[in-house]
């Protein structure tokens, strides 16, 4: 596969929610960008523009834990005047537990992943405590135990620690597969032990058999090998519990991530600056969704149907 860095959108000059052929040419045929300006995650253009809100029943987290539509929403932005945000809710008061995911089409393969996310560090309302997962990631389904052909590549936020680590921290993961039960796991990991509350660009670069995560611009690890991905991925959001790792509280505590924007360059390597920029540049010309990567044919089932 050959890939072209250094990929600009010059003069897209679009106003307008949809893309126009004119910013299709400028980004190469092959960019998606969402900046969610929808008025709610029920608006047509929502799932028409391939997004689906989880409701299916099935891991990670809580076994019998409720995925629902009412566990996305879409908000103004508090701080920036016309930006609007996704935002992510999960709750438990120890017996109902609430998860949330959010799941593009799969159709993303090898390229530039990125987003803007907002990890939080203490819940919205309740008590502190839970072992929470705040995540930006891709995946393919396990067609079967230890299916080889399983494909994904992680961003986990941990305010809480879990899995053995008692403070906060930021893992990046790459899979060659799993089987849930008995859980075994075959991937590579490497994390950041400290508090990443606020903020962050996470831009992942997959080619050359490499996989290579950013975390503000900076490199956090390299990882590859048989842990590559070997089909299209689907761009998600989660945000779930560790099964045991809940407080003992009957109190409703409610955690929250938010998600600015979500970004991908088909086939094509660009560094965290130049990802800035094309979505500063988006948003200066007002455009504010771009998919021009091509769907698969057929088309592959979304993580949110699992």
């Amino acid at each position: 596969m050959v890939f072209v860095t250094g990929l600009l959108l010059i003069g897209i000059g679009v106003r307008a929610q949809e893309s126009t052929p004119e910013a299709t040419e400028s980004a190469g045929k092959t960019l998606f960008f969402d900046d969610f300006n929808y008025p709610g995650t029920d608006a047509p253009d929502f799932s028409d523009h391939g997004w689906i809100v989880r409701t299916v029943d099935g891991w990670p987290g809580i076994p019998g834990a409720i995925w629902s539509k009412d566990s996305i929403s879409i908000i103004d932005d508090p701080d920036q005047a016309g930006n609007r945000l996704i935002e992510m809710h999960a709750s438990s008061d120890g017996t109902t537990i609430h998860q949330a995911q959010m799941c593009q089409q799969r159709k993303f393969f090898e390229g530039t992943y990125a987003s803007r996310v907002y990890f939080n560090d203490k819940p919205a309302s309740g008590p502190d405590g839970d072992n929470i997962v705040e995540t930006f990631y891709q995946i393919s389904p396990l067609a079967f135990d230890l299916d080889p052909n399983y494909s994904e590549l992680d961003y986990e936020y941990l305010p809480n620690g879990g899995w053995g680590v008692l403070n906060s921290y930021l893992a990046v993961t790459s899979w060659e597969t799993f089987r849930l039960t008995p859980w075994l796991a075959d991937n590579v990991s490497s994390s950041r032990n400290k508090s990443f509350d606020g903020w962050h660009t996470l831009v992942m670069q997959v080619a050359d058999g490499k996989i290579k995560y950013y975390v503000d611009g900076k490199l956090n690890d390299t990882q590859g090998g048989k842990y590559y991905p070997e089909v299209p991925m689907s761009m998600n959001y989660n945000l779930w519990f560790i099964d045991g790792g809940q407080i003992d509280s009957k109190d409703l505590r409610q955690y929250v991530e938010q998600v600015d924007w979500s970004f991908n360059a088909a086939n094509t390597v660009l560094s965290p600056d130049e990802v800035n920029a094309q979505v500063e540049q988006m948003r200066a010309n007002q455009v504010s969704y771009v998919n021009t990567v091509p769907a698969h044919d057929p088309p592959l089932d979304s993580p949110c149907n699992f």
